[in-house]
């Protein structure tokens, strides 16, 4: 039975390509929401010792690093589906996916962290714990949650369209043969350099000018 030409995944299909523009998108934003929140504050308060009170702050690093970590991994994944072929861009793409579900929790648990102001605070106060009070949390580990999310998203679009993606070294090797005027491996068709000594002589011997 054969597939319809107009299918969803059928050759004239243009949900492949969609999907791609989908992957590269979702996973190159969410890359960097997971970045940009790593360097904001996800965690104030007041640090109290003795009466005396202190603000202290927490920024996505400070709780943990592990969602940048995974937003790069995620990334280097990202170009990485485009130069490796079959089972290797499977692996790949798991990895993508991976990258953003790591992301994605790491963000999520750091929402309500109160260790890192506690860190914080015993820092600015010169002791080895020291209390917060008024802790508030921000937005900002919601939106490295998103990028997770989207790294996530486009690990499964790879998986899912990925084998029917072009891949760069296809298009590198393409190219080299042209340049090089060949029509496979073997070095079939392989066009004339006329700039050898040889083809320079039968230039001549035919009456041409090799120049």
């Amino acid at each position: 039975m054969k597939r319809d030409p107009h299918g969803a995944d059928g050759p004239g299909s243009t949900t492949p390509r969609r999907a791609l523009a989908a992957a590269l998108l979702s996973g190159a934003v969410g890359a960097a929401a997971v970045l940009i929140a790593a360097g904001q504050t996800w965690g104030e308060g007041l640090a109290a010792n003795s009466g005396a009170e202190l603000p202290v702050a927490a920024s996505g690093s400070t709780v943990s690093g592990l969602p940048s970590a995974l937003a790069l991994v995620g990334l280097a994944a990202l170009v990485a589906v485009f130069a490796v072929r079959s089972a290797g861009r499977a692996v790949v793409s798991t990895l993508l996916a991976l990258s953003g579900a790591g992301a994605l929790g790491s963000a999520v648990l750091g929402a309500g962290d109160s260790d890192a102001l506690e860190r914080s605070a015993a820092e600015v106060m010169g002791l080895t714990h020291a209390a917060v009070t008024d802790v508030g949390h921000t937005a900002w580990p919601w939106v490295s949650a998103l990028g997770g999310l989207l790294l996530l998203f486009a690990g499964l679009l790879a998986l899912r369209y990925g084998r029917q993606w072009p891949a760069m070294s296809g298009r590198y090797e393409r190219a080299v043969r042209r340049e090089h005027g060949t029509a496979g491996p073997a070095g079939r068709g392989r066009r004339a350099d006329p700039e050898r000594p040889e083809n320079i002589w039968r230039a001549l011997d035919r009456g041409e000018d090799p120049t």
